[in-house]
């Protein structure tokens, strides 16, 4: 699944090709994913002008007069910029075809991707719970320990937690406590504010790497501009299972923490 970074990049990417532009129309030629498309989207966007491109956890929200179109990639779902005539694939399923040639086209394989409606003035019931953005200074040691507090859940799950911070998904929760030296799987109300402080300076610096680098490229994932993302030479322990930790040499360990793959240090990480 595409996460934080991946998100981001797409948003840069499309961004210069659709802000300020007007939308000619919106097509739909298959309105069943996750949830359906709103049969009124098309008509409420015809002739709208794209204000702004953004994103909030891994949401991507196209705003324009009277709300904002709030796009998510799903599994395997990406958002391409192509020219009106391109020919259309078996799995491209929406275009959002601007008044200058171009469309915004989602392709999305597995259809667990979603395209909805937020108008202004309301909070979404798909955002309203989300916690802060990881790189926002909302997002602090202070924050974290305050919400660690007394909790017995792995630090893994909790920094996980849309609820809690938005966006930390699998491969940059794996990175980041390994930049910590942090167990995965301890208590996240046994871990002192020094190391709290570390996590909450890795995860940032973990994700504006990745960013920069342009995502994580694990099989599906292309950027607005249809390019892979270059930040999987960078994992060190994320997919490593066995493999020699870049650290101490010891094997890499993998276990199980709420459905997903962990690997991790069994020496450097406690």
């Amino acid at each position: 699944m595409p996460e934080l970074p991946e998100v981001e990049t797409t948003c840069r990417g499309i961004s210069p090709h659709i802000k300020n532009r007007k939308l000619r129309c919106l097509k739909v030629r298959n309105p069943n994913l996750r949830w359906p498309v709103p049969s009124f989207l098309p008509d409420l966007l015809q002739g709208r002008t794209v204000t702004e491109v953004r994103r909030r956890g891994k949401y991507i929200l196209l705003v324009v007069e009277g709300g904002a179109v709030m796009i998510h990639l799903g599994m395997s779902g990406s958002l391409r910029i192509v020219d009106l005539n391109e020919t259309v694939q078996k799995h491209d399923h929406i275009d959002f075809c601007f008044e200058n040639g171009i469309a915004l086209r989602l392709t999305d394989p597995r259809r667990f991707g979603s395209v909805l409606w937020q108008p202004d003035g309301e909070h979404h019931e798909l955002l309203y719970n989300l916690g802060p953005e990881p790189l926002s200074d909302d997002f602090s040691a202070e924050y974290l320990k305050q919400l660690c507090v007394g909790r017995k859940s792995a630090i893994k799950q909790v920094i996980m937690n849309s609820k809690v911070v938005v966006g930390v998904g699998n491969i940059y929760a794996t990175e980041a406590l390994f930049a910590a030296g942090i167990d995965p799987r301890r208590a996240a109300g046994n871990i002192s504010q020094t190391r709290l402080n570390q996590l909450v300076i890795e995860i940032k610096r973990v994700l504006s790497a990745a960013i920069e680098q342009g995502g994580t490229t694990l099989k599906d994932f292309v950027g607005g501009d249809g390019k892979p993302g270059y930040f999987k030479q960078k994992l060190h322990v994320y997919g490593r299972k066995g493999e020699p930790c870049v650290q101490c040499l010891s094997p890499l360990t993998e276990v199980r923490l709420g459905q997903r793959s962990t690997v991790f240090c069994k020496c450097c990480q406690r």
